[in-house]
């Protein structure tokens, strides 16, 4: 724990420092708080998904973040085009599977994605993760109805067979490459009252992708600073709408000496991990 508590402080303190640009190709429904809650942690957000330019943009960004939320055809093949970009550059790229499982083009654009854009991490709630190995799974909506515990004991093996690190976020997250697993505790209930609170863990890691060419430590360093941050905002607030603002509040004042003598995460595995082609 204290190795990934001091490497997420430093990940932090590189992203205040750096202010590493995070493209996004995400949904409408998010993108404004997505936005401000990069700008409030250090980084620096661009929201292009046209096709005639989001393979320049990908070009020069730090980290590429895909959120199926809203799909179109033309978004899709955005996601594709930008997502080559970023591999051929050696960009991180992080897919946000929003409600895969739920209907067959979200799954199936998920799966294409995750070929196609070398993607390099996965952030999901527990059904949506399962729905990229196994069909059927239990998905209502964008709700995970799945467990983290349920999709922990998959997720290593489906960290190797994909060559990505899958971070399944809910009440604990859990974040492995198939060789390392650790647990992150934090966040709050409120979290799960205000839209978009997944998709804006994303995009944080995102931005500790940008930062860390580690996909693990990345997603666990951002995981720990956001679900902190959902604590330091609870603290002075007891509803939704007070709670949106207060974690932007928190995301902008939460310091690395604070991230790393207060987040909580454990290594609960390790192991061979073979990478795929």
């Amino acid at each position: 724990m204290n190795d990934l508590a001091l490497k997420a402080a430093e990940n932090l303190s590189k992203i205040r420092e750096s202010n590493p640009l995070v493209h996004n190709i995400t949904n409408y429904v998010v993108m404004n708080y997505t936005a401000n809650a990069l700008l409030s942690l250090g980084a620096s957000p661009v929201m292009a998904h046209a096709e005639n330019e989001v393979e320049e943009m990908a070009s020069f960004a730090g980290a590429l973040v895909l959120n199926i939320g809203t799909l179109s055809d033309p978004w899709i093949r955005a996601m594709v085009s930008a997502g080559a970009r970023a591999r051929s550059l050696g960009t991180p790229v992080i897919l946000d599977p929003v409600g895969s499982g739920a209907t067959a083009l979200r799954t199936r654009t998920a799966t294409r994605l995750i070929w196609e854009a070398g993607v390099t991490l996965i952030r999901g709630n527990a059904s949506e993760i399962l729905s990229l190995q196994q069909a059927g799974s239990r998905t209502r909506g964008v709700d995970a109805v799945d467990t983290v515990e349920e999709a922990a004991a998959m997720a290593s093996a489906l960290a190797t067979e994909l060559g990505a690190t899958i971070a399944i976020t809910g009440p604990e997250d859990i974040v492995t490459d198939g060789a390392r697993t650790a647990k992150i505790r934090g966040g709050h209930p409120l979290m799960a009252r205000v839209t978009g609170t997944g998709c804006t863990a994303t995009a944080i890691t995102g931005a500790f992708a940008a930062v860390d060419p580690d996909p693990f430590t990345a997603a666990c360093s951002a995981l720990a600073f956001f679900g902190m941050a959902g604590q330091k905002a609870a603290e002075n607030t007891s509803a939704p709408g007070s709670f949106m603002i207060a974690l932007l509040d928190a995301l902008y004042t939460l310091t690395p000496e604070e991230l790393h003598t207060g987040c909580a995460m454990d290594v609960i595995g390790s192991g061979p991990k073979e990478q795929r082609p």
